[in-house]
């Protein structure tokens, strides 16, 4: 992205006047080396956020009582954790799906109508190739550390509001944790 004369990205910007946050009721998924690095993270910098991760069917950063993820500051509008944030949170507003029958890896971009970066990347094709191939990159990583388990239950989160925009082959580590044959 390029930068503003501020020293900001461009999606700093679209970000922090969004109304809308995906901070919100987001609940973006964790690997256990993931949680690792951001407890070592909140450590370091002395954050105290006592209970920083949650869920049942997978771990994902705990929310508050308005469903704002904890590591979201609703004074800055920044994120605690950004230098270690989760991989769909840096890959944001790309996320993924996995067709099993084709088995690829489907990347779909959210709809401008929910997110304004998602917007520009759309209405810059230079933005969003730029953008894309590091998300696909923390996308496909997360998918190979998840479990089974963890990855079912992602796999059934209903994202309508989305569009596909690219693939990627199934790693095969990927398809025997998902005991899906060659």
């Amino acid at each position: 992205m390029s930068e503003d004369k501020k020293g900001k990205t461009y999606s700093f910007d679209v970000c922090s006047q969004c109304k809308f946050t995906c901070c919100q009721d987001a609940n973006p998924p964790l690997t256990l080396n993931r949680q690792k690095i951001i407890r070592s993270y909140l450590r370091e910098q002395k954050i105290p956020i006592q209970t920083p991760f949650a869920g049942k069917d997978y771990v994902h950063p705990a929310s508050d009582s308005d469903g704002i993820c904890v590591f979201y500051n609703k004074e800055t509008q920044k994120c605690v954790v950004h230098p270690v944030k989760p991989e769909t949170c840096k890959a944001g507003p790309v996320t993924f799906d996995i067709n099993l029958k084709t088995r690829k890896v489907e990347f779909y971009l959210k709809k401008g109508e929910i997110c304004g970066f998602a917007q520009f990347l759309y209405d810059n094709p230079a933005s969003l190739r730029k953008h894309l191939e590091p998300a696909k990159a923390e996308i496909m990583q997360l998918i190979c550390e998840l479990d089974a388990e963890a990855l079912g239950a992602i796999l059934r989160i209903p994202e309508p509001q989305t569009f596909r925009i690219a693939e990627n082959n199934l790693p095969k580590e990927v398809m025997q944790k998902l005991g899906i044959d060659e």
